[in-house]
């Protein structure tokens, strides 16, 4: 159930691939050198000639589909609690982010965007085949103003801009508070430094911020205008955290390019961010997903939950480039969920279109980070030669059936990424 490198190649023979473009599997084999996909052969014959020291394995059958993304993760907040975050030691979150990385790659997740935390040095690590866990596009510190929804010091301190003390959520690199437009050109410009790959603006209330209503707006056109430039100079994007329209429409006329949630908004903000060619990074929500001990951050949570159908079914109606994540929180025994999330949005779309939204919609997405983008040298989120190497073997087809991915445990009996096979259960 390890690692296990690949030698000279790798031959996934009878399965039906699902190539990520949403079409419909077709019978076939597939072939793997290195770290790429060397060839996708249709038919049934077992294609002969293979190089010398070729593993071979048996799909049985089963459907063979690219890695599933996840555009919208925490890893170092989903290992622990709030409390936790607060007050355990820096190696812990570390440790924990490690963990929660191997765990994404054995429910299948190969490649991931994190939204907030300090994880491009675990990114270098897992690039380098050190430990288990899914290519990782770091954001690094999410950037908010005092009092936004990434502003966890307590109503006693004084703001950083006024002499206060940083958060320990700043001190940890989670988010990183700056006001005025020359304080969030430098935070912006932090993050960059420290290797982001795009950069995470909070722009609207959050549920589990306590400060700050849902319906609040959050950095000034100007302070937003200045991360636009300081990301478009690096020749990357901005993506926000935002519910409402009127957070919406104030970050897209600033330049953002990506809105994470967009639960709140109205359909006319729908309409205009298909307009404007802004990608929604929306995730399926159930209130049970995320608990909270404050009664304010439960009936914010509720509200959230309450636009999950709406909003998507806006986004499909006027054809918003509609990317797929989680933001599953401070809640280790609620991690499992992210592939019943996945599942949970063919409730929305068709099992073939959110399969296809889970893999190769995402990789689109990643895209925008241009030349920051470590993984640009090859496809990702397809099967086709010269991609990636990411794969998965499931039993079942899951574009017609999505919920056979709900178990990766049981489903899942093939795992391979960047070429290197982490789970085999085909014999």
């Amino acid at each position: 159930m390890g690692a296990d490198v690949v030698g000279t190649g790798l031959l996934v023979t009878n399965v039906r691939v699902f190539d990520g473009t949403g079409t419909e599997p077709v019978p076939g084999h597939v072939r793997v050198e290195g770290d790429r996909i060397a060839e996708v052969v249709p038919g049934h014959p077992v294609p002969r000639g293979l190089p010398g020291g070729t593993a071979v394995l048996d799909g049985g059958g089963r459907t063979l589909l690219p890695g599933l993304t996840d555009a919208h993760v925490h890893l170092f907040a989903i290992g622990g609690t709030m409390a936790e975050l607060q007050l355990a030691p820096t190696g812990t979150v570390y440790y924990r982010a490690l963990a929660a990385a191997r765990d994404m790659l054995m429910r299948g997740f190969t490649t991931v965007r994190d939204m907030a935390g300090d994880t491009e040095p675990l990114r270098r690590v897992l690039d380098l085949g050190l430990f288990p866990g899914p290519r990782i596009y770091p954001s690094q510190a999410a950037v908010s103003q005092t009092a936004g929804h990434g502003d966890f010091g307590t109503v006693h301190d004084a703001p950083t801009a006024l002499g206060g003390p940083p958060a320990r959520s700043e001190q940890i690199g989670f988010t990183r508070v700056a006001d005025g437009p020359e304080r969030v050109l430098a935070a912006v410009r932090e993050q960059l430094k420290k290797g982001a790959t795009q950069i995470k603006l909070m722009a609207g209330g959050g549920v589990i911020s306590e400060f700050d209503p849902l319906d609040v707006l959050q950095f000034t056109t100007a302070e937003l205008e200045a991360a636009v430039a300081a990301a478009s100079d690096w020749g990357t994007y901005v993506t926000v955290h935002a519910y409402t329209s009127e957070g919406v429409r104030r970050a897209v006329q600033a330049g953002v390019r990506c809105i994470e949630h967009g639960h709140l908004v109205d359909e006319d903000t729908i309409r205009y961010l298909a307009e404007q060619g802004v990608w929604l990074s929306t995730q399926p929500f159930a209130v049970d997903d995320h608990h909270y001990a404050s009664v304010d951050s439960d009936q914010k949570n509720r509200e959230v939950c309450e636009g999950v159908a709406r909003t998507i079914g806006w986004a499909v109606k006027h054809g918003v480039r509609l990317a797929f994540g989680t933001d599953l929180v401070l809640d280790p025994g609620k991690a499992h969920r992210q592939n019943e999330m996945l599942v949970r949005l063919a409730t929305h779309l068709s099992p073939a279109e959110a399969l296809r939204t889970a893999t190769s919609g995402n990789a689109e997405l990643f895209r925008l980070s241009g030349r920051r983008d470590p993984y640009r040298a090859a496809p990702l989120g397809v099967i086709a030669p010269g991609a990636w190497a990411d794969l998965l073997v499931v039993d079942g087809d899951p574009t017609t059936d999505l919920s056979v991915l709900a178990d990766p445990g049981r489903n899942l009996r093939l795992i391979v990424k960047n070429g290197v096979v982490h789970k085999n259960e085909l014999g």
